[in-house]
């Protein structure tokens, strides 16, 4: 299934749920978000991760390989001072070890996981600090969730997304192997509200769709959900179980 969301740039900016102020503030608690520091945000689409670390005073850049998604993220900005670079965080386009916060939201299973965990080891300081943060919505047996995955998989079995628990052990083998110490996690369960509309954008959104369907699928698609909602889950808006899951890493000899 090949994958492209600067084709569905539009929904993802409008749609897609940013990361909650729970994170943020479980960074700041940490010590690993502050003001002042020097931080690259890989994978970064439209900027939602980005902006919380402007919006904490770090010096941010956010780096994506869809100039699409990045044109998006300009966007929604109010004000933030953050520079966008077209790459790949495989091969990153910063001198070594000149970072103190290196971030991954919502893209580490899209990566080339030990060159993107190579590359975060060599651009950050000793000290610096790793960042990948997962926001997934989870299924659960009759909600509406677990109906819009069915529904997804009906138009395109090749999507593999669905069934996901929110939580990514792997990512924490990643870091480990790459050279980082002073592993530790956190996870929390924080609802996000959708309109029946925003859902349907947010699902177009999504790699199983807009990013991978051709446009008429996705309208097809779109037609389906929209019935199944109004015939299933007709309350407006829907509260939609979400998981916020983050590993922190850091840079040995700081």
């Amino acid at each position: 299934m090949k994958v492209d969301f600067g084709r569905t740039a539009a929904d993802y900016a409008r749609h897609r749920a940013g990361f909650p102020p729970e994170l943020p503030a479980r960074l700041q608690a940490l010590g690993v978000l502050r003001p002042g520091l020097r931080a690259l945000d890989v994978g970064a689409g439209t900027g939602a991760l980005a902006r919380w670390l402007a919006g904490a005073g770090c010096r941010t850049t956010a780096l994506d390989p869809a100039r699409a998604m990045l044109a998006q993220g300009r966007t929604l900005d109010e004000g933030l001072a953050i520079a966008r670079v077209v790459g790949v965080a495989e091969r990153l386009p910063v001198a070594t070890a000149s970072l103190d916060l290196l971030t991954a939201g919502q893209c580490w299973h899209w990566f080339d996981r030990p060159a993107a965990a190579a590359e975060a080891r060599r651009v950050l300081r000793p000290g610096g600090a790793l960042v990948i943060a997962h926001f997934d919505w989870v299924p659960l047996r009759g909600n509406v969730v677990e109906a819009t995955e069915r529904l997804v998989l009906t138009h395109n079995p090749a999507w593999t997304g669905a069934g996901t628990t929110g939580l990514y052990p792997a990512w924490l083998a990643d870091a480990a192997l790459a050279g980082f110490v002073d592993l530790e996690t956190f996870s929390l369960d924080v609802p996000a509200v959708y309109t029946r509309e925003g859902w349907r954008g947010r699902i177009r959104a999504c790699a199983g769709v807009g990013a991978s369907l051709p446009p008429d699928a996705v309208a097809r698609f779109d037609a389906d959900l929209a019935a199944l909602l109004a015939a299933d889950f007709p309350d407006d808006p829907l509260v939609v179980p979400h998981r916020l899951w983050a590993v922190v890493a850091r840079a040995p000899g700081g």
